[in-house]
């Protein structure tokens, strides 16, 4: 795609977009596409925004990376946080980018907004407009921050699944894991996931026992099946057990477990917001795919040890499930996922 001078000598095209990506939606990933079609390179510049969203600079930036792998992102902790069209801002604006880039050519500069126009003077760029009277894609990212449930279908899996609450409950066999996360998701009107684990049990079990790889299979499809649901969450997503619930499975049947498996279970922290541990309070369901009561104390010994050893904090969900429920809700309340 590379141009040519004068001399025949061939010159990079580089394209340029930025902005605070409050959330990164389907109006931007069309300019960064665009951009990728007609450029040799692409960079995003990313402009630090506290007063504007609680989500991190390093997470939008990310959103970024995984859809776009070649786009070259750059993160403007430094930036200018003032937004107006006021002469002295727009100045402020063009000598940051003009220092930030100085030495470096920006060819094109791909916006859908009206500062389109002064950034490219400033940078000695062609002034590439894309979208911009929204016809293509009529939505904003103002919009979206009012309501990224009902606006989800402009957000892509990958930055809609940041905006939501990751709540797991863990604990042995008939602590009432399923039941207490299917209610609170009838409450507050979202989505839960089952444990993935029990299905494909009574499916592959033999003599009782699973192998090595089938449990990695399970740790494998039950976040296949989180993921899958993402886009139909609100807020939160409740999640019967993690993969650490198979790793203590594996531990327990075989002393050992799949490297694969073990590094899910290091991902947990990360990938879950809040952890609940059911208590075992409930009377014991001795159902033939369980393993008798001892079993039961056993599992939560090893549960609550394995949270307590990688230093993960939870919480304590015991009683009725109206009294869990209450406790969840409370918890909720005062959560704040990006603070």
């Amino acid at each position: 795609m590379a141009s040519y001078n004068g001399n025949g000598d061939a010159v990079m095209k580089i394209g340029l977009t930025l902005g605070k990506f409050a959330p990164l939606h389907r109006g931007h990933q069309l300019v960064i596409e665009t951009a990728l079609s007609e450029m040799d390179h692409v960079i995003a510049l990313i402009y630090d925004v506290p007063d504007v969203t609680d989500i991190p600079l390093s997470v939008r930036a990310n959103w970024i990376k995984r859809l776009y792998p070649t786009v070259e992102v750059l993160e403007a902790w430094d930036g200018p946080l003032q937004v107006s069209n006021a002469p002295e801002v727009t100045a402020m604006h063009d000598a940051y980018l003009k220092k930030r880039f100085a030495g470096r050519t920006i060819s094109h500069f791909y916006s859908s907004e009206l500062y389109g126009e002064h950034v490219s003077a400033a940078l000695n760029a062609t002034d590439r407009r894309v979208d911009d009277q929204r016809q293509a894609i009529d939505i904003s990212a103002t919009q979206i921050r009012l309501d990224s449930y009902a606006m989800r279908s402009y957000l892509d899996p990958i930055v809609y699944r940041d905006h939501l609450t990751h709540v797991v409950f863990l604990g042995a066999p008939s602590t009432g894991k399923s039941t207490v996360a299917e209610a609170i998701s009838h409450r507050l009107r979202t989505v839960w996931v089952p444990e993935y684990g029990r299905e494909y049990w009574e499916m592959h079990q033999v003599a009782r026992k699973l192998t090595l790889e089938q449990l990695f299979e399970i740790g494998d499809g039950h976040r296949d099946r989180e993921d899958a649901v993402v886009s139909s969450a609100n807020r939160y997503l409740f999640i019967d057990t993690d993969a650490s619930t198979t790793r203590n499975f594996s531990m327990y049947y075989h002393d050992r477990c799949d490297e694969r498996l073990e590094q899910m279970v290091r991902e947990t922290r990360e990938r879950y917001d809040l952890f609940f541990l059911c208590e075992p309070d409930f009377p014991f369901d001795n159902t033939w795919d369980r393993s008798g009561e001892v079993s039961r104390e056993v599992f939560q010994r090893r549960i609550e040890s394995d949270l307590i050893a990688r230093r993960i904090p939870f919480i304590r969900l015991g009683g009725t499930i109206e009294r869990r429920c209450e406790t969840i809700e409370k918890v909720l309340a005062s959560h704040r996922k990006w603070q």
